[in-house]
């Protein structure tokens, strides 16, 4: 699968869109990095953004690469992780002139998404030097920020040229290179919800997206046995993977094919850990033992022939409660976003039982919890690591109000609505 075919995009396709990704160029392989200043040919004023660590491990090779062109550079010195809130944003955007003609980002989550957001308002465009093989959102459209205490992802554009050097991701910390396999072995549960608000809630989906991304899943689920070898094959494939999938995102114009219940839980531990100050996993490690719940949540689900005849009544006070109870100074927004929606309107009741037999037939095509656990028992992940990092209680409170941080329908809510 050649990405930069797949940057050409699909004009006519069956779901009735033409899709289209705006990205240039992706460059993944051993010295990638040196394609840098032949890719800048054009640009004069580029502000160069890394943090702490991304400069030592990449940041400081840019500059040197583009330091003629370079009109400031900004390395964000953290304590810890560096989180993509306003005050990030407000550091990012002050080192933006009228001269700027270009952003260019060294790092991985963070600072790809800090790079899109503060570019797409200021009307640059921006490059991504990969540090790390940690996420899928190098190619999307969506930048992740946390804004009013709430975890957004905002509809930006998408980088011009990606880069990723082999020789530098291979080196990134063993963490985040299974962060971004968990990501991508994530979509299993991301493409059953999206099937599943197909047939319950209506939404647009596409064929040809849910296929591309699905066979980018089993071609990275392949990989499983390289993973902790740092195998350069397997780094390079495994970036790619991720570039893949975030070209599907832009063809659908938003995280739907990538993002589903699996990422609400993963949320719900980075808000509620920012919220109460208490430590929370790697994205896409948090991803994709959660995807291992929300496949146990299915199983479940796929016990009942039939919906119960005594579903329990929506209690509005004690949902508020909990949510309060959850979030904290947080829950404000939670509550508004939750109010402008319908999920927890009695009629999917009808819904469930009219479709209770297709729905199984969905819940069905996702791998078993057990499935999941062995492929990641294969690339050295541990489930149980998982439950004993949170604890059943952050767990159990996650499947039952993650849903409420997101517009997006998915298991959770038929779980909380059947089961819950």
């Amino acid at each position: 699968m050649d990405i930069n075919e797949l940057l050409k995009g699909r004009a006519g396709c069956a779901c009735g869109k033409n899709h289209v990704c705006d990205i240039e160029r992706v460059e993944i392989g051993s010295g990638a990095v040196n394609f840098l200043p032949r890719l800048c040919e054009g640009y004069e004023n580029i502000v160069i953004a890394a943090d702490s660590n991304t400069f030592s491990v990449c940041g400081a090779r840019v500059f040197e690469l583009l330091r003629d062109k370079t009109e400031k550079l900004h390395v964000f010195e953290q304590d810890g992780l560096l989180i993509p809130d306003e005050q990030a944003i407000a550091a990012l955007s002050a080192c933006v002139s009228k001269k700027t003609d270009l952003i260019v980002g060294v790092g991985s989550g963070v600072i790809n998404d800090l790079c899109k957001y503060v570019s797409f308002k200021k009307g640059l465009p921006y490059f991504i030097v990969a540090t790390a093989p940690s996420m899928d959102g190098y190619a999307s459209v969506g930048a992740a920020m946390i804004t009013g205490n709430m975890k957004t992802t905002f509809s930006a554009h998408v980088p011009s040229v990606i880069i990723g050097d082999v020789d530098v991701l291979r080196e990134a910390p063993m963490d985040m290179i299974k962060s971004g396999f968990g990501d991508i072995i994530g979509k299993y549960s991301a493409l059953n919800d999206w099937k599943l608000s197909a047939l319950v809630n209506g939404e647009y989906m596409c064929d040809y997206v849910y296929n591309l991304t699905y066979e980018t899943v089993l071609k990275t689920r392949a990989l499983a046995d390289g993973i902790e070898k740092r195998d350069p094959e397997t780094i390079k494939t495994l970036t790619e993977a991720l570039v893949i999938v975030g070209i599907a995102m832009a063809y659908v114009g938003n995280s739907r094919p990538a993002s589903g219940s699996e990422h609400h839980l993963s949320h719900y531990f980075e808000i509620t850990g920012i919220v109460k100050n208490r430590g929370y996993l790697l994205h896409g490690i948090d991803v994709v033992y959660s995807t291992v719940e929300t496949q146990k949540l299915r199983e479940k689900l796929l016990a009942l022939d039939k919906i119960p005849e005594n579903i329990r009544a929506f209690d509005r006070a004690d949902w508020e409660k909990h949510i309060r109870e959850s979030y904290g100074y947080a829950a404000d927004g939670v509550i508004a976003l939750q109010d402008k929606l319908n999920f927890y309107d009695p009629a999917f009741v009808s819904v469930y039982r009219e479709k209770w037999n297709e729905i199984r037939d969905i819940l069905r095509e996702a791998p078993t919890s057990l499935q999941l656990c062995e492929i990641l028992k294969t690339a050295g992940m541990d489930y149980n690591d998982f439950e004993r990092f949170y604890g059943r209680r952050v767990i159990d409170d996650a499947v039952l109000y993650a849903k409420d941080l997101k517009d997006r329908y998915t298991v959770l809510w038929l779980y909380y609505t059947v089961l819950g």
